[in-house]
């Protein structure tokens, strides 16, 4: 097919009937590129093996059968060469350098003999931003042969159609919309009002009873057209939560009678109170640097009172996220540790976001105040407080269920610009548009999560799946940026949703500690910076010098990834939890810190029919302690090879 080789014929060799497949393969994958004799500079030393490069990934497969690991095309943001072939600068000087949006950064050496590093250079390139190449994506080459009869594939089974688990309506009647004073509208039915905006939305009544041209005099005034539309009511109160774009009223202070009138209404929607609290989410210096370009701030509405929340923009976040990927990978400064993460302020940036939200749930809970909450097009920082502050007040959305409802309506049906945001598939390292804000708000929920264990159906797992499957590109939940960009390129029909993989492995992301009679349905999360934490289950989890605190899960799921034999790994588990008397560590040198131990965890041979399944499930898990997973009977002392397996 002209689609797959037009361009760039990328194959350093030609692939053997063996080659084309490997154990885990996913539907859809081919493997387009395999080089044999490649180095991997791990932060623990150089390992020798091949590189697989397929639709979907690459994969490093260690010589020794103990070291692998994949890295989904889509985390990749960068791909470099480093050094030249007629300059000698060491054994390690020629290679490929790749970042990872998901903060890896991954050194591979080649051999100039053989000429391999362009073609797998070139691999990467193509493979990696197929937007920019005119590729599809490989979340519709998943769905295509997940659809195709034969031969059968793993997942082909009939499985639970994850696109269905949101429905506006269905949501919005779960919050006794529509009633007197909220009406569902069908302004927007054909995304002509404001593109970024969901098909279904809901207004104050007396709003939709003045017409449609009232509603575009009011469009007229907002950024994009993002009007202030019902994100969640109050089952008691009716006190509302809110969300739009910020007023275009610019430095000449130009007031919008229909859309003060339109607040007004909000207000009187909810009878407990006489004004509205508008949370804008920006710095004030930044909200004036916006109004001298056209934007602004609700600086003279009546019943209004404005509050400024301080969260900093899309830029500084991701400054803040390199900062903080250089404490933790390759290498970790134990001396400095502390202030380096100080230094990257992401604990301040995630502070400023909690605070926020807590200030919205005290005024709703508390004060019965319905709330506005817009930043300046109302797709970021917006999301992120009505979404962290919704989950703090409505337990449904502490399920598995009710947070995936939560991500798709505050989030995608919002129009996020994850696409932007993330970079997906595009060649673009440097573009100004990349900004991990949905990674922040998965952190807020993170750190909400260790504060209220009991409150929530789902576990930290969910959260790195989720975040994984952000980059990954499998699935169509997060491609595109917004609900009419989706609806054009067919994502609900030519792509699986990722609430399909969590729906249908729901157990995995279970939460033991999980009370669902609890009588404390509200949440007020601390914002001190003496209880936030740096997420290094996540953050972390590829640094084996990092001992990541927290549940068991993430190491299972890499155990998971690795080997892709999911009872292996429940046993794995259970092996693990269960024999945790045995155990064989191997402390590192002082250098990475006294604290520091890699446990050695194997599966017992009785669980594998082959030597080769032996090997390939002879895994290295960092673990906390007390887990002390033993040592297969008759090795006390593992091989050192063993040591080199990744958690990388």
């Amino acid at each position: 097919m002209s689609e797959e080789w037009g361009m760039v014929q990328v194959a350093a060799t030609r692939l053997t009937s063996g080659e084309k497949y490997f154990p885990g393969q996913l539907p859809g994958e081919r493997v387009e590129n395999i080089d044999k004799n490649i180095g991997y500079l791990s932060p623990i030393g150089k390992i020798t093996g091949r590189v697989l490069i397929t639709r979907y990934r690459l994969r490093f497969e260690g010589s020794d059968d103990v070291c692998q690991f994949d890295v989904p095309l889509g985390c990749i943001s960068k791909v470099e060469k480093v050094g030249h072939s007629t300059v000698s600068r060491g054994e390690h000087a020629y290679g490929i350098l790749i970042s990872c949006k998901d903060m890896r950064h991954l050194r591979f050496t080649c051999q100039p003999a053989t000429h391999s590093r362009r073609p797998l250079f070139d691999a990467l390139l193509r493979y990696a931003f197929p937007v920019t190449n005119k590729l599809q994506l490989y979340a519709f080459l998943y769905a295509q042969a997940l659809r195709e009869p034969s031969p059968p594939v793993s997942g082909a089974r009939g499985f639970i159609d994850g696109w269905t688990i949101y429905d506006a309506k269905v949501e919005l009647n779960r919050l006794g919309v529509p009633n007197e004073q909220w009406t569902i509208t069908q302004l927007n039915y054909n995304y002509d009002f404001a593109d970024t905006y969901p098909r279904v939305l809901s207004i104050p009544a007396a709003v939709e009873a003045r017409g449609r041209e009232f509603i575009e005099r009011v469009g007229e005034h907002r950024s994009r057209q993002r009007i202030p539309v019902l994100s969640w009511l109050h089952p008691e109160t009716q006190a509302s939560i809110t969300r739009c774009s910020q007023p275009m009223s610019g430095m000449t202070n130009r007031r919008c009678p229909d859309d003060e009138w339109f607040l007004k209404q909000i207000v009187s929607a909810n009878a407990h109170t006489h004004q509205l609290l508008i949370f804008d989410a920006r710095p004030i210096v930044n909200a004036k640097v916006n109004k001298a370009k056209g934007g602004g701030y609700e600086e003279s509405y009546d019943q209004c009172h404005l509050l400024f929340l301080n969260i900093h923009n899309i830029h500084v976040v991701r400054e803040s996220l390199r900062k903080l990927k250089d404490c933790l990978f390759p290498r970790v400064d134990e001396k400095n540790y502390l202030k380096l993460v100080d230094e990257s302020k992401w604990l301040n940036h995630i502070q400023s976001i909690i605070e926020g939200a807590v200030q919205i749930v005290s005024e709703v809970e508390q004060n019965r105040n319905s709330v506005l909450v817009h930043c300046s097009d109302g797709w970021d920082r917006t999301a992120q407080l009505t979404s962290l502050a919704m989950i703090q007040l409505d337990p449904y959305y502490r399920t598995i269920k009710g947070f995936a409802v939560l991500i798709e309506k505050e989030w995608c049906s919002f129009g996020h610009k994850f696409a932007h945001r993330i970079g997906h598939g595009e060649d673009k390292p440097s573009d100004g548009e990349r900004s991990p804000v949905f990674v922040q708000f998965i952190d807020c929920v993170w750190q909400l999560l260790q504060q209220y264990e009991c409150h929530f159906e789902f576990n930290s797992f969910l959260l790195i799946t989720i975040l994984d499957e952000l980059y990954a590109c499998r699935y169509g939940t997060f491609l595109y940026n917004s609900e009419k960009q989706r609806m054009e390129n067919k994502c609900m029909k030519e792509t699986v949703s990722l609430w399909t993989y969590v729906l249908e492995n729901k157990k995995l992301f279970i939460n033991p500690l999980y009370n669902a009679g609890e009588q404390r349905t509200v949440l007020t999360m601390s914002s001190s910076l003496r209880v936030l934490r740096v997420w290094t289950e996540y953050y972390a989890r590829y640094n084996p010098f990092v001992v990541a605190p927290g549940s068991f899960a993430a190491k299972r799921y890499a155990v998971e990834r690795t080997c892709g034999k999911r009872a292996l790994v429940e046993e794995l588990v259970n092996i693990a939890q269960l024999n945790a008397e045995a155990s064989y560590s191997k402390r590192f040198p002082s250098h990475y810190g006294s604290d520091h131990i890699i446990m050695i965890a194997t599966v017992l041979g009785a669980l594998v029919s082959n030597q080769a399944q032996y090997m390939a499930l002879s895994l290295t898990v960092v673990i906390p302690l007390p887990f002390r997973p033993r040592v297969p009977r008759g090795d006390a002392n593992p091989p050192a090879s063993s040591v080199e397996m990744s958690t990388l």
